[in-house]
């Protein structure tokens, strides 16, 4: 037996740039750099897990100290010395440091240390800091004044997935690249040429099915697919990867959604039953039923989308879905899509997830049933118009009474106490934990929400008008100006506090996980 199996994820690494798929604004720009010999001497790259950041730092390594010309190359030859001792993590000159493992001042200062003297065997001494927002204060302090005018024959290359948690004072003296998701197709097409490499039989519809998985990352999808080969011995299919992947078949997706939308709710919850008995992981049958709602609303004949055939769809599904919304209103699916993300979080509370996710299909159909509020509004007109005529001059109609106000709020800090006393606790938690406020006056705030949810604004304000008896503007800011959070504030000063440093002193590697009020 083979005992030195080597995993797809590593096998198939990029080992240059032309084979580092679908970055390509950065593959030109950093290729131009190099070939015009404008070459920066300290580089961050950002984004999702999986989608090339400690590769490319490599490889930008491997072309500064290629051997084969007399300078660098954006085409290294893979098999000089130098080559082949940074793929294998052994050059003298090319140092990569785990930022994880390596977070204080005394770490970075031996680093500073060490990169004023000059390379060894390369053009140029290379450090590759990977996930660097792990750096204490102390230590990016440290790192701050080499990092701004470092030595001539000393590069520097960051890589994060938290762009946030680093600091401005980082961020200006490096050439920031943001490494995109990479697209469904073209992952399609990687695995596909993987899976000819390995002699195994990919269908189409299980490379579907394992590239929207990935969610943009090509090292989580090799592992779907390496994960997919060991299960099946080499003939993956449509049918192994559901099960592996422990969802529903979107064929299933949308002929559930027609039972549901039909409103017969005892042969939508003996559908449930079924998909559940089939294994079918609820949490990943909600993400199912929310993209069917939102593809539906999309394909609506009211919005004139067309057909938006870059759906993960068939030809045969689209054509059903068109018959379903047919009779089925925006409104109705804009409801149906509030109730859906709103069970996300009851779904990863409950402890039974079948009962919950029962109780959703039943909310989901009687919202449906109710008509819209223009339908109502003038229902409500049309029964108090007769009486309003039969009423006698004689009789004095009352003045509609204003709202009562019944408390005022003036700062973020109020806002988020009051939001708790209420217990709004959906409401409270995205905004304790994903809202930077910009600036807070009566009635008026401008904040930058991390996240981008855009039913936030709606439901923030309509909760303080009711609240407070007054109309409150909600103005969204384009870009962060790094203001911390609530959560985040009352982390600092839990932090500062004496008592606090006194009983994290006493405990070796201790954290503060959770602030509560």
């Amino acid at each position: 037996m083979d005992t030195n199996y080597t995993v797809l994820a590593r096998k198939y690494r990029s080992q240059d740039f032309q084979s580092l798929i679908g970055q390509d604004v950065l593959v030109k720009t950093l290729t131009t750099a190099i070939n015009t010999g404008r070459i920066a001497h300290a580089y961050i790259f950002t984004g999702i897990r999986g989608t090339g950041k400690t590769s490319t730092a490599r490889i930008l390594a491997k072309a500064l100290n290629c051997l084969s010309g007399e300078r660098a190359t954006p085409t290294p030859c893979g098999t000089c010395e130098n080559c082949r001792a940074i793929a294998a993590g052994q050059h003298i000159d090319v140092l990569e440091i785990d930022a994880a493992s390596h977070t204080g001042v005394d770490n970075m200062r031996d680093i500073l240390d060490a990169a004023q003297y000059r390379p060894t065997n390369g053009r140029y001494k290379v450090y590759i800091i990977d996930e660097v927002h792990m750096l204490s204060t102390s230590a990016f302090n440290a790192l701050l004044k080499t990092l701004e005018e470092p030595p001539a024959h000393v590069i520097f290359i960051l890589a994060t997935t938290e762009i946030r948690k680093v600091p401005v004072t980082i961020l200006s003296r490096c050439q920031r690249f943001d490494l995109v998701r990479v697209p469904v197709e073209t992952l399609k097409q990687h695995f596909a040429w993987i899976a000819e490499k390995e002699n195994v039989t990919l269908s189409d519809a299980a490379n579907e099915l394992l590239a929207r998985a990935a969610d943009g990352s090509v090292r989580d999808g090799l592992s779907l697919l390496d994960q997919a080969i060991a299960q099946t011995g080499g003939n993956v299919d449509e049918a192994a990867v559901l099960a592996m992947l422990k969802r529903a078949d979107r064929g299933v997706v949308v002929d559930f959604m027609r039972t549901m939308l039909s409103g017969d709710v005892a042969a939508a919850l003996d559908k449930a039953d079924q998909i559940y008995t089939n294994g079918a992981d609820l949490t990943m049958l909600l993400g199912d039923m929310m993209e069917w709602t939102h593809w539906a609303t999309r394909m609506h004949p009211a919005l004139h989308a067309g057909q938006c055939i870059n759906s993960p769809y068939t030809a045969d599904m689209r054509e059903q879905m068109q018959k379903i919304i047919a009779s089925v209103s925006l409104n109705t699916l804009s409801r149906i899509w509030q109730v859906l993300v709103a069970s996300i979080s009851e779904m990863q509370a409950a402890g039974n997830q079948k009962q919950c996710f029962d109780m959703l299909i039943v909310r989901c159909m009687h919202i449906a049933e109710i008509p819209p509020i223009s339908d109502l509004v003038r229902q409500a007109e049309s029964n108090t118009a007769p009486a309003q005529k039969a009423a006698t001059p004689a009789t004095p109609v009352a003045p509609k009474a204003a709202p009562k106000q019944t408390c005022t709020i003036t700062c973020a800090a109020e806002l988020g106490s009051a939001l708790q006393d209420a217990r709004e606790i959906l409401l409270y938690s995205y905004y304790s934990s994903n809202i930077e406020i910009c600036d807070f006056t009566q009635g008026c705030i401008k904040y930058f929400d991390r996240k981008g949810d855009a039913d936030f604004a709606p439901r923030l304000a309509a909760w303080l008008a009711d609240k407070t008896g007054q109309e409150w503007r909600l103005e969204r800011a384009a870009e962060s100006q790094n203001t911390h959070t609530i959560t985040e504030q009352k982390q600092e000063e839990l932090v500062a506090d004496p008592l606090v440093a006194s009983a994290m002193n006493l405990f070796a590697d201790a954290q503060i996980v959770g602030v509560s009020k």
